[in-house]
């Protein structure tokens, strides 16, 4: 499973021009579920996220976490984050795990990371051709993947 994190001053996502899911200052997070994800991904990962400390302190450190400040999350599953470009320049998304096992990996890594928040987790909509509005904060981009844990 990998995780593209963004500190964010405010997201949203549209589709079909409506806007379904918004928030102010927090973490944006684009999701990628492959095959061979699980429950010890979804863990290692959510907990990895409210308490990576990417936000400022009073002194303009990052030393603080999502936890820490009260921020939102939004999160937008993104199957492309498991894109191939080894041969040629079409990328290829074999290692992206099909609807079937994806769809209730995505759906329990928003339940697990809700908990751990102890609030609401905003989302897009699985598999919507939406367009993700942001304002990067910093800019703040971080990419974790589960499979690289050492």
């Amino acid at each position: 499973m990998r995780l593209l994190i963004q500190r964010v001053k405010e997201a949203a996502v549209h589709i079909n021009g409506q806007k379904i899911s918004s928030i102010g200052e927090g973490m944006l997070l684009f999701v990628g579920i492959e095959d061979t994800d699980n429950k010890e991904d979804i863990a290692f990962l959510c907990k990895k996220t409210v308490n990576l400390r990417i936000f400022d302190d009073q002194k303009g450190v990052m030393n603080l976490s999502v936890l820490e400040t009260g921020g939102d999350i939004l999160v937008v599953s993104q199957f492309t984050l498991h894109a191939s470009t080894k041969k040629g320049n079409r990328p290829s998304y074999l290692r992206a795990a099909k609807p079937d096992i994806s769809i209730p990996l995505y759906e329990q890594f928003c339940a697990v990371l809700s908990e751990m928040l102890q609030k609401q987790v905003f989302t897009g909509e699985f598999g919507a051709d939406m367009q993700v509005e942001l304002t990067n904060d910093g800019p703040v981009t971080i990419w974790i993947d589960s499979k690289n844990r050492e």
